[in-house]
């Protein structure tokens, strides 16, 4: 490991100056790639939807995130080398922002259009503006203070998405207010009736894709709604008034007693849906809480949970030989990325430093960190999930989530179940190593070797026992699933297939990093090959190694069953590069088929003493029975859809 990335992994985070520090650390790597004018950053070479130009602002605007908070806040206590920093990088920006708002300027960022990329990062300049307009708006002459207000106007002029998108332009309006200039009544108007329209219930939003829940709903629509409330100088019109930024307010803070699950004590959250890339933006909602003073969990609890967020990242290969950020999770991988990631993306990640900007009296620093006291299953009914929590081991299992246009989005979204500890798998192709069927069910016609795994659902449910879901693999083949947790470590799983046509499926356990040979994983124990111990007995398989173990274990089936331990294809996994997944695999016949199993998963090196408490499970007469407080039927003989004529 190079001296940078080890001064990231041992600063512990554990008062201000320290959390300076790392956002420093990770700024500074990026000074020598500025230009001229101090308006882009050319990071690489990554192709997004939007042009290189642009991408280069991109970059450039989202360093803001967290430096913004850091001019907003009191350095004074800080040492003088870090004060004299801070003023250089404050110089940067302001001269960023001079030129990049100056047509006539080499470093301009161009006219904004319909839909406009520059509509995004714009944001980014209009909450550093009112953050810190000592240091980035009042040192400017009245003509550059009117190019700004110019260049960041054009966004009350075009379209844009009906989606979190929409608070970019409330939060350019906001930062209007704050600067003496008018804000536009009938663009934030329309904007918060589209917010309102996201509105579920409980603290959930839908962004733009009704029943699609994920981390934009923490860490876009609740911290831009935070920021208003914080921040939006009074105006008129209905969202203006306090007692609309109190319901957000109280939004969030009901939002925030289910979101909080997400997150394991040890700072590892669960990787789940889009945008993945950047990575500790998830835990900036809570960062958010704090500066809006918005008081629902313990002040200790909400620290921890940032804090440690952070000291988790920075154990991870996040950035690359020269501390850049890299596009990716656990490592840096462009499979699962976003057609809207450019090199400069992951510095979205520099939101959870929001809470730079609070006051050093304010009780997020004077209350020492607190874990929270996480119950083992919880049903959390508007995202239709079940959570448990087992050992730091977070586990999500949704019911009917669904994205479309985003990579791999059936990966992302439509999985079984979700693990901070394995995470899960993007598919490199559609054959049954490559299609990467971790937590997953699929189906392929007899002999292709062309899985198709789910897209879309005709029903489903989320009960405080199990989530019951009832999709298409093929034209000819559908299937319901009943996942049943027990706890994070095991579930059961329950399918019962319809299938017109002869097929081959594939019923995936969890991805555990591994290397060559099988039982050797460089890095974790320097290298070594430690011998372990890997297992295929007629209808189980599992593997025990010293950092993890998984397993599935057939409890019933009506056909033949094939157990295997499949490697899969390269930085398929979000969290690890090199995987191998048990897998139960078989052929069927036409017919009603049923396949009961048990998936185990534990990433400790206590996972052969877990596994040996392997649950009792009995079926008998179509039912599953789980101890004295479950059982399920699963007798039904049609299936819950018409299928095509064939």
């Amino acid at each position: 490991m190079d001296t940078f990335q080890q001064s990231l992994r041992d600063n512990p985070i554990s008062n201000r100056q320290q959390a300076v520090q790392l956002l420093l650390d990770l700024c500074r790597p990026l000074k020598k790639h500025y230009n001229k004018e101090g308006s882009l950053l050319h990071l690489g070479s990554i192709g997004a939807h939007y042009g290189e130009k642009t991408a280069r602002m991109e970059g450039w605007a989202r360093v803001l995130w967290g430096l913004a908070p850091l001019f907003a806040g009191d350095n004074s206590a800080l040492p003088d080398a870090m004060r004299q920093e801070i003023s250089q990088w404050a110089s940067l920006y302001r001269n960023g922002v001079i030129c990049g708002t100056t047509p006539s300027s080499p470093g301009y960022w161009g006219e904004i259009s319909d839909y406009d990329q520059k509509i995004v990062e714009g944001a980014a300049v209009a909450v550093a503006l009112s953050l810190a307009p000592q240091l980035l708006w009042e040192p400017l002459t009245n003509t550059e203070k009117e190019n700004v207000h110019t260049w960041l106007s054009q966004i009350n002029s075009h379209c844009l998405h009906s989606n979190n998108w929409r608070f970019f332009r409330i939060l350019t309006n906001m930062a209007f207010g704050r600067l003496g200039f008018s804000m536009d009544a009938h663009c934030l108007e329309d904007d918060f009736g589209v917010i309102e329209h996201c509105y579920v219930q409980d603290g959930w939003y839908f962004d733009g894709n009704a029943g699609q829940v994920d981390y934009y709903i923490p860490f876009a629509i609740h911290f831009y709604s935070l920021l208003w409330v914080q921040l939006a100088a009074p105006g008129t019109g209905r969202f203006c008034t306090q007692s609309y930024k109190d319901t957000l307010r109280q939004r969030s803070i009901r939002f925030a007693k289910d979101f909080i699950h997400w997150f394991a004590n040890d700072g590892a959250e669960v990787a789940f849906g889009r945008s993945l890339t950047y990575r500790f933006a998830h835990s900036a909602f809570f960062s958010a809480l704090a500066f809006s003073n918005s008081e629902t969990l313990p002040w200790g609890v909400v620290r921890h949970t940032v804090l440690q967020n952070l000291r988790y990242w920075m154990q991870f290969p996040i950035t690359d030989s020269a501390g850049i950020l890299t596009v990716g999770y656990g490592y840096p991988n462009l499979f699962m990325s976003e057609f809207y990631n450019a090199h400069g993306s992951p510095y979205w990640a520099f939101k959870a430093f929001l809470f730079l900007a609070l006051p050093l009296d304010h009780p997020f620093w004077s209350k020492p960190e607190e874990c929270f006291p996480h119950p083992d299953k919880l049903l959390l009914s508007v995202p239709r999930m079940l959570v448990t929590h087992t050992n730091d081991h977070v586990c999500l299992y949704p019911a009917g989530q669904h994205s479309a246009e985003k990579g791999a989005c059936s990966a992302k979204y439509e999985k079984f179940v979700y693990s901070n500890r394995f995470g899960f798998s993007v598919p490199h192709g559609q054959t049954l190593g490559g299609a990467a069927m971790d937590s997953t069910f699929g189906a392929s016609p007899a002999g292709w070797d062309f899985y198709y795994t789910r897209y879309g659902i005709d029903a489903c449910e989320v009960r405080e026992q199990y989530t019951k879901t009832s999709y298409r693999l093929l034209p000819t083949t559908s299937v319901t699933s009943w996942i049943v947790p027990l706890t994070s470590d095991w579930h059961i799983r329950i399918h019962r297939i319809y299938n017109l046509q002869t097929i081959d499926i594939a019923d995936g356990g969890f991805a555990i990093p591994v290397e060559d040979p099988f039982v050797s994983k460089v890095g974790l124990l320097d290298g070594k090959q430690i011998p372990g111990q890997e297992h295929i007995q007629e209808q189980d398989v599992w593997t025990v190694l010293p950092w993890g173990g998984v397993g599935i274990f057939t409890v019933f089936a009506d056909f033949p069953v094939r157990p295997q331990m499949l490697r899969t294809a390269p930085n398929t996994n979000v969290l690890y590069n090199l995987t191998a997944v048990p897998t139960l695999t078989a052929r069927l016949e036409p017919g009603i088929h049923t396949l009961v199993s048990l998936v185990f998963g534990n990433m400790s090196p206590e996972n052969e003493a877990e596994l040996k408490k392997r649950p009792s499970v009995l079926v008998k007469n179509g039912l599953v029975s789980i101890g004295n407080s479950l059982c399920i039927e699963f007798t039904e003989q049609n299936p819950p859809f018409s299928f095509p004529c064939v």
